[in-house]
């Protein structure tokens, strides 16, 4: 059997918010408005209680779990390659002291 970690600081705010509700008030917009909090975040972190428990108040990642639109291994490896061996940045001409013209070609 897998112990659990512990919760984080922001979980235990999230379950004290919630446990208040249910304890004592029963009403979740006064009690956001009490905490300084919105309701919104108040009744996500309810429904995530309701339906995960105490896990469902754990702080989540806010990365995407896919990126459909990523560009492709194969081309990311392809544009590596061509950005070290290649250049884009325009050539430059040396100015010397003995341009004929008698205009500088570079700065």
């Amino acid at each position: 059997m897998s112990k659990t970690p512990p919760l984080d600081r922001e979980a235990k705010r999230r379950l004290a918010v919630i446990r208040h509700v249910e304890e004592v008030t029963g009403n979740i917009a006064v009690r956001c408005w009490y905490f300084g909090l919105s309701r919104q975040a108040c009744y996500t972190w309810y429904r995530r209680y309701q339906a995960e428990g105490v896990e469902g108040l754990r702080t989540r990642p806010k990365a995407p779990k896919t990126s459909p639109n990523a560009t492709h291994v194969e081309v990311v490896g392809k544009i590596i390659y061509l950005r070290q061996n290649y250049t884009s940045a325009p050539r430059r001409w040396p100015c010397t002291s003995s341009d004929t013209t008698g205009l500088r070609t570079s700065f």
